[in-house]
C-alpha cells in the first residue's frame, strides 16, 4: 500500500503450511521484543494491544512471559468499520450458550487461575507473548492442533527448568470480541479440536504431572486440567453408559438418583448465576435486561442439551486422536457483516 498509515505493515506471501507454521514466519519476520497473535475472526477493542502489553513494562520482580485477556462473543453484535459500536447477546442458541461459558471462563476461572500463576491457556484469539522466550522455548509446535495451549505449556517448562522466575498474566478486561460457531457442526469439530490439542499438549507434557520441580505448575495446573479437562469427559461418557446399564437391569435407586441429578443440576446452574451476576457487576456489557434474562434462561438448557453435545464432541475428539488425525476440520464462518436490524 502506497498509504503511509500502512509503511509498517508487512505482508507475507508463503505456502499454507498450518497455523503454527504461519505464526512461526510472523515471529522470526518480526523485530521487536514483543509478539501479539490474534485469529482473524476477532475485533479488537481500540485499546487492547496498549493493555495487553501493560504487564510486560510494569512489572519488575518477575519475568512475564505471556499475557492473554478477556475474549467476549461478537455475534449479533454491530461492528462497524472495523469497530464494536454496541453489545448484543447472540441470537443464536449455540452462540448465546458459549457466550455464557466465555464468561464463566474468562471472569471467573482464568482470573483466578491468574491470581495463582496457574494458566496454562492464553487464547489463540489473541495473546501477547515475550519473543526471546518463545523462540528459546522452541516456537509454535508443527505436531498438536493445540498449538496456543501448548506454547504457553512449554513456555513455562522452559521457564522452571532454567529457575528463571516469571510470572504468565491475565488482564480482567474485554480486549477481544471473537465469532463463535453457529451450528452444531461447527461447534463440534472445534471441540474436537480442543480436545485433542488437550491431549496432545498432557501427552507431550506428562513429566509435569504431579513433578514438584515444576512447582504450582505441576502440582496443581496440570493435575487439574489433566483431570477436569481431559479425563472427565470420559469420566461422564461412560457414567452415562453405566447408568444406561443400571436402568435396564433395574438396579437404580430413583430416590438417590433423582436427589443428586437436582443437586448436580442446581449447583452449575447457580455457578452460572452468579458468573452472570459478576458480568453486571463488573463488566455490564449487556445492558438491557431482556439479554440477562435470556441468557439466564438459556443456562437451564445446558445440562440437557449443550453439555451432553459437548461431552460427545470430546468423546469424537478422543476417538480421532486415537485415529491420529491432524486436520481442523472446515470451519466455516459468516463474518462481521452489517449490524442486525432493528425489531
Amino acid at each position: 500500500s502506497r498509504n503511509p498509515v500502512y509503511k509498517k505493515l508487512v505482508v507475507i506471501d508463503k505456502v499454507n503450511g498450518g497455523k503454527a507454521d504461519a505464526l512461526n514466519v510472523g515471529i522470526n519476520i518480526s523485530q521487536n521484543d514483543y509478539i501479539v497473535c490474534i485469529d482473524v475472526d476477532c475485533i479488537l477493542e481500540q485499546d487492547a494491544v496498549l493493555k495487553m502489553m501493560k504487564p510486560f513494562l510494569e512489572e519488575i520482580d518477575k519475568k512475564i512471559i505471556a499475557s492473554g485477556g478477556v475474549v467476549r462473543i461478537a455475534n449479533s453484535c454491530e461492528i462497524k468499520d472495523g469497530r464494536l459500536v454496541k453489545v448484543r447477546l447472540p441470537d443464536n442458541y449455540w452462540a448465546r450458550m458459549q457466550s455464557l461459558e466465555y464468561i464463566r471462563a474468562f471472569i471467573l476461572g482464568r482470573m483466578a487461575w491468574a491470581r495463582l500463576n496457574g494458566l496454562l491457556l492464553i487464547s489463540g484469539a489473541f495473546g501477547a507473548f515475550d519473543k526471546d522466550i518463545a523462540i528459546k522455548a522452541g516456537g509454535y509446535d508443527h505436531n498438536t492442533v493445540g498449538e496456543d495451549m501448548e506454547l504457553v505449556v512449554r513456555m513455562r517448562r522452559y521457564m522452571e527448568e532454567a529457575k528463571i522466575p516469571y510470572r504468565v498474566t491475565y488482564i480482567p478486561d474485554p480486549l477481544c470480541w471473537t465469532e463463535a460457531p453457529t451450528s452444531s457442526k461447527i461447534l463440534g469439530r472445534q471441540r474436537n479440536r480442543w480436545t485433542r490439542g488437550t491431549i496432545e499438549t498432557m501427552k507431550m507434557h506428562k513429566i509435569m504431572f504431579f513433578n514438584p520441580r515444576y512447582s504450582v505448575l505441576g502440582m496443581l495446573s496440570y493435575p487439574y486440567w489433566f483431570f477436569f479437562e481431559m479425563v472427565a469427559p470420559l469420566i461422564e461418557f461412560f457414567g452415562m453408559v453405566v447408568f444406561i446399564i443400571l436402568v435396564i437391569t433395574g438396579l437404580v435407586n430413583w430416590e438417590m438418583f433423582i436427589a443428586l441429578l437436582l443437586f448436580i443440576i442446581s449447583f452449575g446452574y447457580l455457578y452460572s448465576a452468579f458468573s452472570a451476576y459478576m458480568e453486571v457487576r463488573t463488566y455490564n456489557m449487556y445492558r438491557r435486561r431482556t439479554d440477562m434474562l435470556k441468557l439466564l434462561l438459556t443456562a437451564l438448557t445446558e445440562p440437557f442439551f449443550f453439555h451432553p453435545f459437548v461431552v460427545w464432541s470430546a468423546i469424537r475428539g478422543y476417538m480421532d486422536f486415537i485415529r491420529k488425525k491432524k486436520s481442523w476440520g472446515e470451519m466455516t464462518r459468516q463474518g462481521f457483516g452489517p449490524p442486525p436490524a432493528a425489531k
